[in-house]
């Protein structure tokens, strides 16, 4: 949620900052809405006034010669009309909050200074560039075709099954693809200080809200029938981050709080129809292992760039070429005051394709979530600042193995790393 103090005291200059974001605030709608609060504040604040001093009239009437009885008579019709009034305003004032709320609540989170301005993708920033493509010698393949030579990677399979963007790994695929999973919760939590959680595949309402999934990008997300209100997660972000939802953490020698899960990840990809339909780049289901931070404010800035770090970790130990970019105003997250993009080479599309997206949302989801800390220094609970990014996702991953590590004969050699986890086998998809 953004911070409403702001809003209030500077709406032009909070409209422009949202601007570079795409976004354009309805200064004249929040300006109606705000006015509207202020005066029902007045009128209600008045009317309190009113009764009370309708409640202390009943001794100044038995002054007057009225009798206990008839004073208190008078005074209460008095009450009375002041209650049904106040009765009134106070539907009023619940139907008009509902509306500032959603009014609120459909308000991304504006970009930090430093974030480039632009439109779209072509507007955002290389930072740098790790590795060097290998020159293979032989026309690349893409993952599928290297997957469906051994019938490893089945889409017909699938769409039997469920249903169009799914897929069913057998044998050395489905084993890579766990071990891929085991490999990066092993560097996270040996190396870089992540706290391994298992959460829900399912949230309530207030978790989506909380992390800014709900109201706005509903249909992005697979409701479950029922009267429960349950969706099925599109990251691990959201569970992991909402374990701080209105709670306040007392000790705060206990931050940078960090976590990190490997779930399923189910998205309705609702505005991607007629993208990346060939394989496993863009599915309803896919694994991810998410690296979430809750740390102090003055602390967000270089928290940002250390989770990046860690999930770069990740490439460089599978010698997967990589690109990392800033990514413009346009191009950002709903909740994401700055990211930057992780984007890995594949051979067999001949170009860089994202594989992982780190931001920090400053405090517009602790807004939401009401997730804070005690600050040690004034003793008043203040907002965290939350932080996630992927680390990595998996099936991504596991193409980008594929196709860095293929052969001239379609077998793929696997990057030491990951040898450990692969029963100490070196090559998968050996022909024969």
């Amino acid at each position: 949620m953004i911070d409403v103090k702001w809003l209030r005291g500077d709406t032009e200059g909070c409209a422009k900052e949202l601007a570079r974001k795409r976004f354009a605030l309805d200064v004249s709608r929040y300006r109606e809405l705000e006015d509207a609060r202020k005066r029902l504040d007045v009128e209600t604040q008045e009317l309190q006034a009113a009764r009370n001093r309708a409640s202390r009239r009943i001794g100044d009437l038995v002054r007057e010669g009225l009798s206990v009885e008839e004073a208190k008579a008078q005074a209460g019709r008095e009450i009375a009309d002041i209650n049904a009034r106040l009765d009134a305003l106070a539907q009023e004032n619940d139907a008009l909050h509902a509306a500032l709320n959603a009014f609120l609540s459909a308000i991304p989170n504006p970009p930090a200074p430093e974030v480039p301005e632009g439109e779209g993708e072509e507007q955002n920033l290389e930072v740098l560039r790790w590795g060097t493509p290998r020159e293979l010698g032989f026309v690349a393949l893409d993952h599928v075709a290297l997957g469906e030579r051994r019938a490893a990677m089945d889409f017909d399979a699938a769409a039997k099954l469920t249903g169009a963007r799914f897929v069913v790994l057998r044998g050395e695929l489905a084993r890579l693809h766990r071990a891929i999973a085991q490999f990066m919760l092993d560097l996270h939590t040996r190396e870089h200080g992540y706290e391994e959680v298992y959460v829900p595949y399912m949230v309530n309402t207030a978790s989506a809200y909380g992390t800014g999934q709900l109201p706005k990008f509903a249909e992005d997300l697979f409701r479950l029938d029922g009267d429960q209100g349950y969706y099925l997660i599109p990251t691990a972000e959201v569970p992991v981050t909402n374990l701080a939802r209105d709670a306040i953490l007392d000790n705060a020698a206990l931050l940078p709080v960090r976590m990190v899960s490997q779930t399923p990840c189910f998205r309705s990809e609702a505005g991607s129809y007629g993208r990346d339909q060939r394989g496993m780049i863009r599915q309803h289901q896919f694994e991810k292992v998410e690296l979430v931070q809750l740390v102090r404010p003055e602390d967000s800035d270089a928290a940002l760039e250390e989770l990046t770090g860690h999930a770069e970790a990740v490439l460089q130990r599978l010698d997967l070429p990589y690109r990392k970019v800033l990514l413009c105003g346009g191009d950002m997250g709903f909740a994401s005051r700055k990211t930057y993009d992780l984007e890995v080479w594949l051979p067999g599309q001949g170009r860089y394709r994202e594989i992982s997206s780190c931001s920090n949302m400053g405090d517009f989801q602790a807004r939401r979530m009401l997730a804070r800390f005690r600050n040690p220094a004034t003793g008043k609970p203040e907002l965290l600042h939350t932080l996630n990014g992927s680390g990595l996702a998996v099936g991504r991953t596991m193409i980008a193995v594929l196709e860095n590590g293929q052969q001239a004969d379609g077998s793929v050699v696997l990057p030491p790393a990951l040898r450990p986890f692969m029963r100490g086998e070196e090559r998968i998809l050996a022909p024969g």
